[in-house]
């Protein structure tokens, strides 16, 4: 298995991935069914030519964990699927800022929201941290909401969280504590100059921001107030550039900003937002 690992390795450098040796590897063990599968073992001819196929969507741009079906994040596995965003690890910096947030309420009570949940990655990571707090996704997508369900319920948090199809928050009818939303943030002139990996197979509707990237961020501004417990908590997302935009309509809707947090690039990723004082 060694030598079909570097003969991928190689293939998929000469095809211009940057990770070539690290994306043989997880292919490698995703046809083994193992991980660190025996070097000197040879692989039968079914998973040959499984190997095969998932080089050929890789040399053709599809992301290597697309191929294989699942990522990890926040150190849990998350299933993908065609409906849902494939987790960046710099959206784990909305869960630090989430945590942070709780501080010493992290074993007591409290309600989540997740908006336009995808996989489930945001809501699930907060709730296998706090073990006696609930949640509730809500995504455009039934096939997301779907994915999302099975990820609770390999990640054992099913029985304190429920997902929902719906726009936002429209039909809800109760406050939660903290609030999270990684929203479609790309402005849509540029979805076209996205890199194919993204482009090609990361769902439309979790990208298209409107004409300047911005759309979401008015409805949470206009929208939120209803759904935010007094005390709450709102942790955005937001794409490079928007940290100031974003800022201004939140505060505009009645909100405080309480300060941002900064992705593995350096970059503000994470606002966190208050209700701001009367």
């Amino acid at each position: 298995m060694a030598q079909a690992r570097r003969e991928l390795a190689e293939r998929l450098r000469e095809g211009g991935s940057e990770s070539a040796a690290l994306e043989a590897r997880v292919l490698m063990e995703a046809v083994a069914g193992e991980r660190d599968p025996d070097p000197f073992g040879r692989l039968d001819p079914d998973a040959t030519a499984r190997l095969e196929a998932f080089a050929a969507r890789r040399l053709s741009g599809e992301p290597v964990f697309r191929i294989i079906g699942e990522r990890e994040f926040w150190g849990l596995p998350f299933a993908l699927s065609k409906a849902t965003l494939e987790p960046r690890p710099d959206s784990e910096t909305l869960v630090e800022a989430a945590l942070d947030c709780i501080g010493d309420r992290r074993q007591e009570p409290f309600s989540v929201l997740d908006l336009g949940t995808g996989t489930g990655c945001l809501l699930i990571s907060v709730l296998s941290e706090c073990r006696a707090a609930t949640g509730l996704g809500v995504d455009l997508s039934p096939d997301a909401c779907e994915t999302a369900q099975h990820n609770a319920v390999v990640n054992s948090v099913s029985e304190r969280v429920s997902f929902v199809q719906g726009s936002w928050t429209t039909a809800l009818d109760r406050r939660f504590d903290l609030i999270l939303s990684n929203p479609p943030y790309i402005p849509t002139a540029e979805i076209a100059t996205l890199d194919v990996s993204v482009r090609d197979h990361d769902p439309m509707l979790a990208l298209d921001g409107g004409a300047d990237g911005l759309a979401p961020y008015r409805i949470f501004a206009r929208t939120l107030p209803d759904v935010l417990a007094p005390q709450g908590i709102v942790v955005l997302e937001i794409g490079a550039g928007q940290e100031q935009d974003v800022i201004a309509l939140m505060t505009q809707g009645g909100f405080a900003w309480r300060g941002s947090r900064r992705d593995l690039g350096g970059h503000p990723r994470a606002l966190i937002f208050g209700y701001a004082l009367k």
